[in-house]
């Protein structure tokens, strides 16, 4: 990381066009190619943990439903609590007011906007209508509907057929997971050049100086999270905090360098598995939690929709605030562990309350950096519900 910070300063884009050669910007090409590596092994990855974790391990089908609606139960409240904390962190310290909008461009915010989600779109989202089609376009949740389906179904095989089917996709498993190790020796490598391709940019971080207050509330309200909820909710679950951080360490700071969930999410299944999280609750809960669990995304969304309403000179009551909240638990739902998706949700949503999507594209120049944190916090928030399930399921430390 300070090595790619170092080249971009060294070699910025601005350089390249007063003496030629080549800038920090040129390996951004290296970051690209280990997010699609990465992206390559999700699917194949995913599919055989989650189905052999449910088909491969009895044929109680209660208790996956149980599993699920522990998950899900969990996901909504510690999401719930990251909305109110973003909530009160921008009211109190208001970070829009005074903030200059000249760079913004509108044209750009109404791009965003036409990408809006709903709720109703999410549900559909879910149902895959070809599991090559979501395979292809590497879609998360309609991965693990179909897998779970799938399970359900092979549960139901007897005989020889189910023994054939859990053994390859078990072999798939393992394979899958030494595949993960080859892609992440290059990790160093990309994330150095990832953060020189940013700093690189004309600009560079520039863009601090006026949005500063909105990245410090983000980071602040985050910490506050991690403080006031994670570390109780490990406490209460009787989770080993000092191995557990040990695990977390490598896959969070892959997720930070490369403001990418789907980047750490097969490091970070592995360590969960290596703490003693029961491979079957791994496989099911941390690729449900990284659409439904994303505590890091739907703080930063709270945070940037009162930041636009300010920045913008508009005043919101507290019930128009709690609106906007609702509508954020519901379009949040769904959104991919990508860099920038959060974006989309969030220029979305202000344009369904009929706010000035300058404002958010405004957030453009340093969304990087709030990335960063976010999908940070949403990969330590998805390794830590692993770990709850598998305690309160009795799996955990028995």
């Amino acid at each position: 990381m300070v090595l790619g910070i170092a080249i971009g300063w060294a070699f910025p884009e601005a350089q390249r066009a007063q003496h030629g050669g080549w800038a920090a910007t040129d390996l951004k090409i290296l970051s690209t190619i280990f997010l699609r590596m990465i992206k390559s092994l999700i699917v194949p990855l995913i599919f055989s943990t989650l189905v052999v974790g449910i088909a491969g391990h009895g044929d109680d089908m209660k208790k996956v439903g149980r599993l699920a609606f522990r998950s899900i139960i969990y996901f909504e409240v510690v999401t719930t609590i990251a909305l109110v904390i973003g909530l009160v962190a921008v009211n109190l310290t208001k970070p829009g007011i005074g903030v200059d909008l000249g760079a913004a461009s509108a044209e750009a915010g109404s791009q965003f906007a036409a990408r809006k989600t709903t709720f109703s779109g999410v549900l559909e989202h879910t149902v895959p209508q070809s599991f090559f089609e979501a395979a292809a376009a590497n879609e998360v949740l309609q991965i693990v509907f179909f897998a779970i389906i799938f399970a359900v179904a092979l549960a139901r095989v007897q005989g020889q057929n189910k023994v054939t089917m859990l053994s390859l996709l078990e072999s798939l498993s393992d394979v899958m997971f030494k595949f993960t190790a080859i892609v992440m020796k290059f990790a160093p490598i990309a994330v150095a050049a990832a953060l020189a391709a940013t700093v690189g940019k004309p600009g560079g971080l520039k863009n601090l100086q006026t949005l500063g207050m909105v990245v410090i509330t983000l980071y602040v309200a985050l910490v506050v999270f991690l403080v006031l909820v994670l570390y109780p909710v490990a406490r209460l679950a009787r989770v080993p905090v000092g191995a557990f951080l040990a695990a977390v360490r490598e896959p969070a700071l892959i997720a930070f360098s490369t403001a990418s969930s789907e980047a750490a999410l097969p490091k970070a299944m592995e360590r969960m598995e290596a703490i003693g999280v029961p491979r079957h609750i791994v496989a099911f809960v941390m690729p449900t939690g990284y659409s439904f669990n994303l505590d890091g995304s739907t703080l930063y969304l709270s945070v940037g929709l009162i930041f636009v309403a300010q920045a913008s000179g508009i005043s919101l009551s507290l019930g128009q605030q709690l609106l906007m909240m609702l509508t954020l638990m519901l379009t949040s739902k769904g959104v991919a562990g990508v860099p920038r998706a959060s974006l989309v949700i969030l220029i979305g949503t202000v344009a369904s309350f009929n706010l000035p999507t300058e404002a958010a594209v405004a957030l453009i120049g340093v969304d990087v950096l709030m990335d960063m944190a976010r999908t940070t916090v949403n990969l330590i928030g998805n390794c830590l519900a692993t770990v709850v399930m598998a305690r309160w399921e009795g799996e955990y430390g028995t």
